[in-house]
């Protein structure tokens, strides 16, 4: 804990917590190192006023690292493969797109859908090791970014009959700010509740061993919306999925691939190649070399 008076102990974090508040952003391991570092020791042998303008240096120092790293953090390039965000070729799922960053996944959310079109992480040992010691808390909350209208809310999934299927999961979550921020509905679409608590749930445990086994790995997740007729859900009518997939991308391996699931309770599911996911999908995955895009394993071990 940094030595000082317990009034700046106290007012640093309420601080902290303002300004991450207004940037909807959680700081990166560095700032947040930086916060617990401060070297307030020479304060303690100053007189009141002196102390009193150095507090108030530091204390302005204090938020332009937090501000920068926040500002740095905003691109979110980082979860994506070559730092290189999927592209729409579909342009009809274009309009109302916006780029939500979290503390350590990455969304393209559509007001047209009322949910994500894809979301992106990137995977390490130590992060799914850390994982492994969260508590899911279970809290989902509509996303404030977002203008009015074009989120999906709480009330859309009241009696749906649809769980609240997480993009980017719960369970690779590895520290408690982001653990909390998977539940934003910006993450979230309707799925087939037992798809969601069986198939799905072995997809995302068998990817998490593959992040164990060869470390650095980049999923992107996403909805696909397949016909002319398709189901909506709530006040704000909520696209229901008709598909689901998940892009595996392992740099070390050189391996990709592409799992696709029916939005039904099943247990079969697809193994396809990115570039058979990128026809189907209306979005191109720049970031993974083309070279790799045919490949096609014979499936994932656990599912």
């Amino acid at each position: 804990m940094p030595l000082g008076s317990l009034n700046h102990q106290a007012a640093l974090p309420r601080a902290r917590n303002e300004l991450l508040r207004r940037n909807h952003a959680l700081p990166t391991p560095h700032a947040t190192l930086y916060l617990r570092t401060l070297p307030f020791l020479p304060i303690l042998f100053t007189s009141r006023p002196v102390r009193n303008r150095f507090m108030k240096k530091w204390f302005l120092c204090l938020l332009t690292a937090v501000a920068t790293h926040v500002a740095a953090a905003s691109s979110c390039t980082e979860f994506t493969p070559g730092g290189q965000w999927p592209v729409l070729t579909n342009t009809k799922m274009a309009p109302k797109t916006r780029m939500l960053c979290y503390a350590d996944f990455a969304v393209l959310h559509s007001g047209t859908t009322h949910g994500p079109l894809w979301s992106a992480e990137h995977l390490t040992r130590e992060h799914i090791e850390a994982a492994k010691d969260m508590t899911r808390t279970n809290r989902f909350f509509e996303e404030s970014r977002l203008p009015a209208g074009e989120g999906a809310t709480l009330a859309d999934y009241k009696r749906s009959g649809f769980d609240r299927g997480h993009m980017s999961p719960a369970g690779n979550r590895w520290n408690e700010g982001a653990m909390a921020e998977s539940f934003s509905l910006a993450n979230i679409i309707p799925q087939n509740r037992e798809n969601n608590e069986r198939l799905w749930a072995r997809i995302e445990s068998a990817v998490r061993k593959l992040a164990l086994k060869y470390d650095d790995t980049y999923v992107i997740t996403g909805p696909m919306f397949v016909g002319q007729q398709l189901q909506t859900i709530g006040p704000t009518h909520v696209f229901v999925p008709t598909r689901l997939f998940k892009v595996v991308y392992v740099p070390s391996k050189r391996l990709a691939f592409a799992v696709v699931v029916d939005n039904v309770a099943t247990n079969r599911y697809n193994i396809e190649t990115v570039h058979e996911l990128e026809s189907a999908s209306g979005i191109r995955f720049p970031g993974i070399p083309e070279s790799v895009k045919d490949e096609r394993p014979g499936g994932l071990k656990g599912v």
